[in-house]
């Protein structure tokens, strides 16, 4: 089912193209699963659109826009800019999600959305209220989903086990009870289900 038609189609596609725009900036290649490479957040951005899509096609205009975005110029803030401990961590990502949402604000202006979507989409960005917001909470399980599709065998590979499983139960407490059920539908492969299961154990 394709997600529903926005108020404003032409001002929708407008803020897709202006997202996707400035995420092709980005230095970082990645590949998908044919193989052909893209900006690296251009090609989160897309799976963050049909995960969302997917899961929830009646999602709001608002959620459908911050999914989009939600790492919108990453590589700008490198992490390595921050002190390599767990506050230098927070604090990245705190700076990050502020710049998410200030990017997103600036490019929703400039394509004609007002300040009532823009507030919206910096809220979801910024992940603000998670367990009180349905909309937040949403976009977390997708954001959960994502990584766990895409970027879990990957990290995996790079990262003790230890670490790895500690990523997982941090992970799943963030989802809903709808969010398990899908992410435990995912293709894992018997590697990546093995690491899974010992981290829910």
């Amino acid at each position: 089912m394709a997600a529903p038609l926005p108020p404003d189609p032409a001002r929708f596609a407008a803020a897709l193209a202006a997202f996707d725009a400035a995420n092709a900036e980005d230095p970082n290649p990645d590949a998908d699963a044919t193989g052909r490479a893209w900006p690296k957040e251009v090609l989160y951005a897309a799976r963050m659109s049909a995960c969302l899509a997917r899961v929830a096609p009646d999602a709001p205009e608002a959620v459908q826009l911050a999914a989009r975005c939600q790492h919108i110029r990453r590589w700008a803030i490198p992490r390595t800019d921050f002190p390599l401990d767990r506050p230098g961590y927070h604090q990245w990502r705190n700076t990050l999600k502020k710049y998410h949402a200030e990017l997103a604000g600036q490019l929703l202006a400039q394509v004609g959305y007002g300040p009532e979507t823009i507030t919206r989409v910096q809220q979801l960005v910024q992940k603000l209220r998670l367990k009180d917001d349905p909309d937040v909470q949403l976009l977390e399980d997708v954001i959960c989903l994502v990584f766990l599709e895409y970027y879990f065998l990957p990290f995996a590979a790079q990262h003790p086990e230890e670490k790895v499983i500690d990523i997982v139960q941090k992970t799943w407490p963030k989802m809903t009870a709808r969010g398990h059920a899908l992410a435990l539908q995912l293709p894992f492969t018997p590697e990546a289900l093995a690491l899974v299961g010992k981290a829910l154990a």
